[in-house]
């Protein structure tokens, strides 16, 4: 069997402990800021919040080297954020707004980012497990020692493609850590209910595909995961699956009323396993901060949030001409 679990946390400076902090703090508030602006019909469609997921994207991120490329599903913004792009980009596009990274034309659920290496959220479930895989083969064929974050949840892990996907990726050992995002709720049913087998990281062993099963509400215990999955993928030794048992605090979308969990049990993770929180409490009892410096952090935080809120809501509709921009390539990129 060559599924197995993580043990040991990796150990990190003051200032990286402090950037985690920060990352997952800028996340926690960007998506509270963004469920009060659908609340306020400023964001349309599906909203999919990431509070409470924070770790799982802010610790594989610190595993990540310039040139790898991450894509993921409809969850997306927490993604975005972590890995640079603008927030204000992030926010002008869930309101639909020019300002957004698809000028407004995909919302919530469809942005991209070239710069970032950022190939989107995608609202068919599953679909980007093979898209990720590409990517992860475009980086093989070039010869770098680039590796693709393929991002998606426990309601996905069921889909069909994903295990047509691990047997091209294991057979082609292509250089692509399939992230399965375990809420333990998918859509809104349990994994108890929906899944025979709920360890969804030992499916790869039929594949001959290595694995383990990570802490999510633990940053530090993703990011040591994250880092023995990269160095697996770029000494040419093919896929790794890493899933990564986490929470999300809302429910599976801002119209979701989550009746399928208690409110006791939602409180007993936010009071006992928050995944900022544990960032917090290693900084003040490791005299790295103190709580004035945490305030000030979480002022900054806000600041940069509301501004771009604002932007978000000064910022232009898209004008009528953009409906036929974006459909097709207008050049070819040509390969050295």
């Amino acid at each position: 069997m060559v599924a197995k679990k993580a043990a040991k946390k990796a150990n990190v400076s003051k200032d990286e402990l402090l950037a985690y902090y920060r990352d997952m703090l800028l996340i926690r508030r960007f998506e509270e800021k963004a469920g009060q602006l659908y609340g306020m019909g400023l964001i349309g469609g599906f909203c999919h919040l990431y509070i409470g997921q924070e770790a799982v994207v802010v610790g594989l991120e610190a595993a990540a080297k310039e040139g790898d490329k991450r894509i993921t599903s409809y969850r997306d913004h927490g993604h975005m954020l972590a890995c640079g792009m603008d927030p204000k980009g992030v926010m002008a596009e869930l309101t639909g707004r020019e300002g957004g990274y698809s000028k407004g034309k995909g919302g919530s659920m469809h942005m991209f980012s070239k710069e970032k290496h950022f190939y989107g959220g995608h609202g068919i479930v599953a679909a980007q497990v093979p898209l990720g895989a590409g990517l992860a083969f475009s980086d093989k064929y070039k010869g770098n020692d680039n590796v693709t974050f393929t991002y998606f949840g426990d309601g996905a892990a069921n889909q069909g493609q994903v295990y047509e996907t691990y047997n091209m990726a294991e057979l082609w050992d292509l250089p692509v850590v399939f992230v399965v995002e375990n809420n333990q709720y998918a859509m809104g049913t349990s994994t108890q209910r929906s899944t025979k087998s709920p360890s969804y990281f030992a499916r790869g062993a039929a594949y001959g595909i290595e694995g383990e099963e990570v802490d999510g509400m633990d940053v530090l215990a993703v990011k040591e995961a994250g880092e023995k999955a990269v160095a697996h993928c770029r000494a040419g030794k093919g896929p790794y699956i890493l899933e990564i048992k986490t929470y999300r605090y809302r429910g599976h979308s801002m119209s979701d009323p989550a009746k399928y969990r208690t409110r006791e049990e939602v409180q007993k993770m936010r009071d006992e396993r928050d995944c900022i929180e544990q960032v917090r409490d290693l900084l003040l009892t490791g005299k790295h901060a103190t709580d004035d410096d945490l305030k000030a952090i979480d002022k900054e935080i806000k600041g940069i949030v509301n501004e771009a809120a604002e932007f978000s809501k000064e910022s232009p509709e898209p004008a009528l001409e953009e409906l036929w921009t974006d459909i097709y390539a207008t050049e070819v990129p040509q390969e050295a």
